[in-house]
C-alpha cells in the first residue's frame, strides 16, 4: 500500500516563527505513526526532519485518510520555548525517553533526601 501525502495548508506564522503544515495522508488510517508521517511530510516538502514536530494525527470513522498537523521551526530553541516538554519527549525513542525521566527522578530524590537530612541536622 503506497501512502500519498496531500498538502492542505502551509501557513507561515511570523509571530511564533514557525510554519504550520496541515496535510492529508491517503489510506493511512491505523497503519502510520507520528514519526513516519513526519518523515513523509519532510520528504514531500524537502525540509529538515529534525525541525518538524508532529502535533496531531486524526482520522474519522469510515474514512481511510489521516489528517496530520505539523509545526516546522527554523530554530528548535523557539519550539522549546513555546511548546510543552512532553511534545519533545514523545518524539524520542522509548529507551532515550526512559533514561531522561529516570535521571530526573534520581535527581529529585537526591534533592529531597538532602533537604530531609538538612532539616534533621537543624533540629539537633
Amino acid at each position: 500500500m503506497s501512502l500519498e501525502v496531500v498538502l492542505l495548508e502551509d501557513n507561515n506564522n511570523i509571530l511564533l516563527k514557525r510554519r504550520e503544515i496541515k496535510s492529508m495522508i491517503k489510506n493511512a488510517v491505523g497503519s502510520i505513526r507520528k514519526d513516519e508521517a513526519a518523515n513523509l511530510i519532510a520528504e514531500k516538502l524537502q525540509i529538515s526532519r529534525k525541525n518538524l514536530l508532529p502535533i496531531s494525527l486524526t482520522s474519522e470513522y469510515g474514512n481511510p485518510d489521516v489528517l496530520a498537523m505539523m509545526y516546522y521551526y527554523n530554530d528548535i530553541e523557539d519550539a522549546k520555548k513555546q511548546l510543552p516538554r512532553y511534545r519533545f519527549l514523545r518524539i524520542m525513542g522509548k529507551d532515550e525517553r526512559k533514561k531522561i525521566i529516570d535521571e530526573e527522578k534520581a535527581a529529585k530524590l537526591k534533592a529531597k533526601q538532602a533537604a530531609a537530612a538538612e532539616a534533621k541536622s537543624k533540629k539537633k
